[in-house]
């Protein structure tokens, strides 16, 4: 268990407080959308991108739901918005911020690619029976 400053003092984190934790992470950054977009923000990290540049390369998300996702995302200080007047063009970035995620979804994609390689190998195995 992690340690939280309590007062002045240092003290274990309960359970209850490690599973409010988890339940405010995921209410920050779960859905289907959220980590994917901070990550694909996390790999450009030195850009602005504009918002249909994105829209076009995340596969399969709307223009609503992106909408929605990096409001929420901007909201809680993942990722920042700029603006342009003439033409109207919006840019986002990932922040500082909201690099701090880097390590959770560097986690999932490994873990994503162990169990497709893992559903490989069993479907293999059980092709061949």
């Amino acid at each position: 268990m992690d340690k939280i400053l309590d007062g002045n003092q240092q003290r274990k984190v309960t359970c209850s407080e490690e599973l409010r934790a988890m339940r405010d992470a995921l209410d920050i950054l779960g859905g289907k959308w959220k980590l994917m977009i901070l990550r694909y923000l996390a790999n450009r990290e030195l850009q602005e991108i504009h918002f249909k540049k994105m829209e076009r390369e995340i596969q399969g998300i709307s223009a609503k739901v992106l909408t929605k996702e990096l409001r929420d995302l901007e909201l809680n200080l993942l990722v920042s918005r700029r603006s342009s007047k003439d033409p109207v063009k919006v840019f986002y970035k990932i922040t500082a911020y909201g690099k701090s995620v880097f390590p959770v979804t560097e986690s999932l994609v490994d873990w994503g690619l162990e169990y497709r390689e893992k559903m490989k190998q069993e479907i293999t195995i059980i092709s061949k029976k």
